[in-house]
């Protein structure tokens, strides 16, 4: 039986570089850092003092405020971009069943501020405990999907995944899968996060993850440099409307792209690092291509993991060699954390997103920051130092990674009819 083909035809993001699609491509294209002192809690005792938070954020923008109250940050964010993707997809009304519509959502962490919130609020109570109604529903990380379902009315497949980083790109194969197994033909995916808090920091400080570079925030996401020194934490979301090609060209929907390719792998290794030689993330690479149906030499853009943390970028670089062989000379490589920070298990629907841009406008965003590159790094790869570059490309490809050796990629191609 010929695969169903899957497209994208709604987009929507609030992240670190804007509060919708079209400021977050302009800010990529730009290459504008999204790094600043941290503003959400006093951090002047933390190893690290900033992050990559979405500027500007009043929830009361997008929710009245008992609304806002009773939904954790990850849970706002998004809202706010499955909001925007369903209205970009101008759906009419009628023009889904609603049964065959669903909702995959990817968070890593979901509420743990109002998990930290509401666990020092009882501390300070003697006797008989103290929560709020709201305290669970605000926590777990399937409740945006369970938001998404209701607020547009999707009754089809409707639920969360968890791995870490991954966690996004790992909603995207779900909500892909869904639509090729023919059990729905429209799909709410993406992910989102808000760990910039007092645990999301300190613990990662813990585990010495972070950058620590307070002198110069905007410069510290910097993958691929000699003198990387840990990844920045982002926030923020992303969200795609995957649709079913019939029944998008049936409706005369606007369509983005295809997402063509699809992988997943374990590194089984290391609880947080990568396998050394990206073994895992080589048959993560290779599983999409097959799925794909094409041959390595006709990725022609990578959006890397690249986090910026020592020991986690080569080992994909490694991989990537692999893979392409001496075609990795001629492809452009770019990690779009330099500039978003790391958004955790929303990292894969923002970069996601960055293919959209990619594919459709001919514009590869660039990795910046680097001053010096890493000396274990072969020179001659294009790793889109610095400036944004023009390039007609037809099949990008995304990569994310997370703790527990989690592995995800997607391959989308260029809308063609």
């Amino acid at each position: 039986m010929k695969q169903k083909r899957v497209v994208i035809t709604g987009v929507g993001t609030i992240n670190p570089l804007g509060h919708n699609v079209e400021e977050y491509f302009a800010s990529l294209e730009a290459g504008v850092s999204g790094a600043a002192p941290i503003t959400l809690f006093d951090a002047s005792n933390y190893k690290t003092k900033f992050a990559c938070e979405v500027k500007g954020y009043d929830s009361e923008q997008y929710f009245d405020r008992k609304e806002s109250k009773r939904l954790d940050r990850y849970l706002q964010f998004a809202i706010i971009s499955a909001d925007e993707a369903m209205a970009d997809a101008n759906f009419a009304e009628g023009s889904f069943d609603s049964y065959r519509a669903g909702v995959i959502w990817g968070s890593g962490i979901g509420g743990i501020k109002s998990l930290q919130d509401e666990v020092l609020d009882f501390a300070k109570y003697e006797g008989v405990p103290r929560f709020s109604p709201f305290f669970i529903l605000k926590m777990i990380p399937n409740m945006a999907a369970g938001h998404i379902s209701i607020r547009h009315n999707l009754c089809g497949p409707s639920y969360g995944t968890v791995s870490a980083c991954s966690s996004s790109t790992h909603a995207i194969i779900s909500a892909v899968d869904q639509i090729r197994l023919g059990r729905a033909d429209v799909m709410v995916t993406g992910g989102s996060e808000a760990g910039i808090n007092e645990s999301g920091v300190g613990g990662f400080n813990a585990m010495m993850a972070l950058s620590t570079r307070n002198d110069s925030p905007e410069t510290a996401s910097r993958p691929y440099d000699a003198g990387r020194d840990g990844f920045v934490i982002g926030e923020g979301g992303a969200a795609l409307v995957l649709e079913e090609y019939e029944h998008a060209v049936a409706r005369g929907a606007k369509i983005y792209a295809e997402i063509v390719g699809c992988g997943t792998s374990s590194d089984a290794h290391h609880v947080t690092a990568p396998h050394p030689e990206g073994e895992g993330a080589k048959v993560c690479i290779e599983q999409a291509i097959r799925d794909a149906g094409i041959a390595p030499e006709d990725v022609e853009y990578v959006n890397t993991h690249g986090t910026s943390t020592p020991a986690g970028d080569i080992p994909e670089l490694k991989a990537l060699a692999e893979v392409f062989g001496d075609h990795i000379y001629d492809m452009n490589i770019s990690s779009t954390k330099s500039m978003t920070g790391h958004l955790l298990g929303g990292a894969g629907a923002v970069e996601a997103l960055a293919l959209v841009l990619t594919l459709q406008k001919g514009i590869v965003p660039p990795t910046i920051n680097v001053e010096q590159l890493d000396e274990a790094i072969d020179s001659r790869l294009n790793l889109t130092l610095g400036e944004a570059q023009q390039r007609e490309v037809r099949y990008a490809m995304s990569n994310t990674f997370g703790f527990g050796g989690q592995n995800a990629t997607i391959i989308v191609k260029r809308y063609e009819e």
